[in-house]
């Protein structure tokens, strides 16, 4: 997917919601618990009732793969499911991969082709060799981690050498690689702060911004320093909608949350002027 394609979805919902489909076995409904596929079955239900309020899904990888082989054909059912039905939704792989060229090469391979998502979450640590085969897809993308929002962001991410932190760095060095416009960057929302700063390092790109709802992250801190001229974002949410009921009516209270996140996203972008 063109990022103009998404943006034109972003006007049209009036939206830049991300909904995290982190689906654990454990919390699902128990009349669900019984089927033969609960995990595609609880994401099917859950994408039908917010696919109207947001334009992207991100399947977690690791929710997938941890049920081995039927995970993974579960992950495919769902990824199918998507593309057939809503294939103007904005797809993220939130497997943050990355190694040795080969083996990226493989890793990109995996998700572009094989599953169909139009990005991928990755790690810059081993550097530009990396993360390019990821850059090598048009109409894809690489979502680069930059600063997140977990406790241990601290340990490595903001240590400061020559007068710059670790993520500024990161974020500087990765606007050189090759096919770097299709890059994307994870800034977490329990970080909002830095977001002023980020944005004049990389004014012009998405950034996926996980850490709303559940773990405690500010939408309106979010929106009033992360969106550029474009919109520029987008908002991830997880555990907040997807397990906002344990009942049997979890998808339509998934949906009202999803709608009520909607419509202040729809007023910070008015705000803005983008709609």
């Amino acid at each position: 997917m063109t990022q103009s394609a998404l943006l034109e979805q972003i006007k049209s919902k009036k939206s830049f919601l991300c909904i995290g489909l982190d689906v654990d076995q454990d919390l699902i409904p128990l009349d669900l618990k019984c089927e033969q596929d609960a995990l595609f079955i609880f994401c099917k239900r859950i994408i039908e009732v917010t696919a109207p309020y947001c334009v992207a899904y991100k399947p977690n990888i690791a929710f997938f793969e941890a049920y081995g082989l039927e995970g993974w054909r579960s992950l495919e059912k769902v990824m199918d499911f998507l593309n057939q039905k809503y294939p103007e939704i904005f797809t993220i792989a939130d497997a943050k991969r990355a190694d040795i060229g080969n083996t990226s090469k493989h890793y990109a391979k995996a998700y572009f082709e094989q599953f169909e998502f139009d990005s991928v979450t990755v790690s810059p640590y081993m550097g530009k060799d990396s993360v390019e085969p990821f850059l090598g897809y048009k109409e894809k993308h690489a979502i680069l981690l930059a600063l997140t929002s977990n406790e241990g962001a601290s340990d490595f991410q903001f240590i400061n050498a020559d007068g710059k932190l670790l993520y500024e760095q990161v974020i500087e060095r990765s606007k050189s690689w090759q096919n770097a416009d299709r890059l994307m960057y994870v800034v977490g929302a329990t970080k909002a702060h830095a977001l002023q700063k980020i944005r004049t390092l990389i004014p012009d790109s998405f950034l996926l911004i996980p850490g709303v709802g559940a773990q405690g992250g500010s939408l309106e801190e979010v929106a009033v320093n992360g969106l550029n001229n474009e919109c520029g974002l987008l908002v991830n949410s997880s555990r907040g909608i997807i397990y906002a009921s344990s009942e049997s009516d979890f998808d339509r209270v998934a949906g009202s949350v999803a709608k009520d996140l909607q419509k202040q996203m729809a007023f910070y972008l008015r705000q803005k002027g983008i709609v």
